[in-house]
């Protein structure tokens, strides 16, 4: 049976109205937003909105709860605050809804023809408190956590028109087109709502607009902030490979659902982090050194082919259980390992076909994926698919035991389950097709249309069964749903491609160039855990020799063999106890208590690679390589 809410009513001043369900018909009137985003010192930006009423009576505002791109109900409704609605200058009491948090009940007064409303959006001014979206040097105005809009209509149905005061002589990036401008002060074209939360907007005091398509069919823009004007400075190598990029996603879809497309990119450490995928643009923050540091910064490199190909693959084909009236109807996410995984599997490819990655790198970037889902042992009790509720049920909170507990493990163990297809496609027709032909059926199709199209399960297995004929439905069902004790990882695409997981006792280039980046030191693959800065255990094997020693994430490794540690020297004594007769002994700070953890372990170091299969057809270097048409 079902649970139930109390039919007690909640003890307030009034009973509370229901909330209206959504119609598909116009909203009378637009609505106007307009944010001061000049308060850098305190972080604050400082909001009003008119919006448009028809008649007296009970009214439903909502603040936005379930968020495209981040597949919950995450709004940031704490950082909304100092709300006050007036109308004919009089002050209008708001009620939150007790079931419905998100939901503030008023009463149009006669005679009123506009809610005048003034508020705040307090971007956090630690990273403790959440994102920061706003420094000194550069802001980010996402539109859905600074307004309040209509119930009972569907987003599309709503117009808005928005307003920013920028700091004086900042520039900006942003999807929204231009309407006026006075001083620091830009209106932009009005939009339906929808449009609106999908077109966030970066500016900076330091600025920089690249063209990625000289000449192209329609323009796209990387729309640059950094922290420092130094970070600006990218190369003409560098500018071509950007357009490299632009290219060869048309190569791989052929059509644009898009009239301009807009990168905005944040080189900054100070700006919260974030890649975050839209229609028409995308939001990207990548290290300051992402130009100047290019040959030493590789954590970002796939992040830009990432959240374009999303244009295509999420948000104007996007799965039929997201397709929702209003950003407060419940998502559901059974489809993301389409959404995201194929996603993750098409970002790493194009990366390596325009140049973000070489050929290898984005080979020993894939070992690294096939090493951690080979030993996710989570795969036990919970299977992939189960994971794609991860971003309601924990919503990117940081996990313990990740290999045991699995976090949105669609995203790469789906990368993997794609190029299973890719190469079972390719095997199938003798090279003579692959999954760009799906990906060209199911995405390039209605050049121009920029009008959402919804996809199925079934959707996706007919056109892979329109590229070649197979029993896609099981093929995939069993890789998605598998678990239990000989459920194994989907790594029979690498086997398909020519290629088998391996480990050596030194990391490839790439590992070892991206963990110095992000201060990390691998012992996965030997004594099972990984360590961050400061000698800290990162994580920790479920069942491997550390968790069977008793470590866990967060403890402090103080000494290796008898001398003060460090990544060095736990390297040096791994080596050692290649012989047998040598131990590799730790002392081990947990809070305030220390304690002695022996290893017994002497195959020595592990790190992930890949070796070819001789006799077999390199179907995966086929596939990082560019396409020329």
């Amino acid at each position: 049976m079902a649970q139930q809410a109390s039919t007690t009513p909640p003890a307030l001043p009034a009973p509370l109205p229901a909330i209206p369900d959504a119609r598909d018909v116009a909203y009378p009137g637009v609505i106007t937003l307009d944010v001061d985003a000049t308060n850098l010192a305190q972080h604050i930006f400082a909001v009003k909105e008119t919006i448009p009423v028809a008649q007296a009576g009970p009214m439903t505002l909502f603040f936005p709860e379930w968020l495209p791109g981040n597949h919950g109900p995450v709004g940031p409704i704490a950082q909304l605050a100092g709300i006050e609605i007036t109308a004919n200058g009089q002050r209008v009491q708001w009620v939150r809804d007790t079931l419905h948090p998100f939901a503030y009940h008023v009463v149009v007064p006669a005679g009123a023809t506009t809610l005048d409303i003034t508020l705040q959006h307090l971007s956090p001014t630690t990273g403790n408190q959440g994102r920061i979206t706003m420094t000194p040097e550069m802001l980010n105005i996402q539109w859905e956590k600074m307004l309040l809009y209509p119930a009972g209509h569907w987003s599309r149905n709503i117009t808005v028109q928005p307003t920013v005061k920028f700091p004086a002589g900042w520039q900006f990036g942003t999807a929204l087109e231009p309407d006026s401008k006075a001083g620091d002060v830009q209106t932009f074209k009005p939009v339906n709502l929808e449009v609106l939360i999908d077109s966030p907007v970066f500016a900076g005091v330091h600025y920089r607009q690249i063209d990625l398509d000289p000449g192209g069919r329609s323009p796209v823009r990387a729309n640059i902030v950094a922290d420092k004007a130094d970070s600006l400075n990218a190369t003409d190598e560098q500018i071509q490979i950007l357009r490299n990029l632009v290219a060869q996603m048309d190569r791989l879809y052929g059509a644009r659902h898009f009239d301009h497309y807009d990168f905005l990119i944040a080189m900054t450490d100070k700006l919260g982090g974030i890649g975050l995928e839209h229609h028409r643009s995308s939001e990207n923050s990548v290290d300051p050194a992402f130009f100047t540091g290019w040959d030493t910064h590789l954590s970002d490199r796939d992040l830009l082919s990432h959240e374009m190909n999303h244009s295509w693959d999420g948000k104007w084909r996007r799965p039929a259980d997201q397709y929702v009236p209003n950003f407060n109807s419940p998502l559901q996410n059974s489809l993301l390992w389409v959404y995201e995984g194929q996603t993750q599997y098409y970002g790493q490819v194009i990366a390596a076909r325009s140049g973000l990655l070489s050929k290898q790198q984005a080979m020993d970037a894939l070992a690294m994926t096939a090493a951690t889902f080979d030993t996710r042992v989570g795969r036990e009790w919970r299977a992939m698919q189960d994971t794609t509720n991860d971003p309601i049920i924990s919503q990117r909170q940081p996990k313990g035991w990740l290999s045991w507990q699995r976090d949105e493990d669609y995203y790469s163990e789906g990368q993997l389950i794609w190029l299973d297809v890719d190469t079972t496609i390719r095997e199938k027709t003798g090279g003579r097709k692959s999954l760009d032909d799906f990906a060209r059926a199911f995405y390039g199709v209605q050049d121009g249309s920029y009008t959402p199209a919804p996809y199925t399960f079934e959707d996706v297995v007919a056109a892979l069964n329109g590229v070649v004929a197979n029993d896609w439905a099981t093929f995939l069902r069993t890789r998605l749903d598998a678990d239990g004790p000989e459920a194994r990882a989907p790594l029979d695409g690498l086997a398909r491609g020519g290629w088998r997981l391996a480990y050596s006792d030194k990391p490839t280039d790439y590992m070892k160039t991206l963990y110095a980046e992000l201060k990390r030191n691998d012992f996965t693959y030997s004594l099972g855990f990984q360590t961050g800065e400061g000698n800290r255990i990162r994580s920790v094997q479920w069942n491997g020799l550390a968790f069977k020693s008793g470590l866990a994430a967060g403890m402090e490794i103080v000494a290796v063999n008898g001398q003060a540690a460090s990544a060095e020297r736990l390297t040096d004594a791994v080596t050692a106890a290649k012989d047998p007769s040598t131990p590799v002994t730790l002392i081990v700070k947990d809070d305030e208590q220390y304690r002695t953890v022996v290893f017994d372990y002497h195959d020595g170091l592990r790190y992930p690679r890949l070796e070819r299969i001789p006799g077999t057809p390199d179907r995966l270097g086929d596939i990082l390589t560019p396409r020329r048409r």
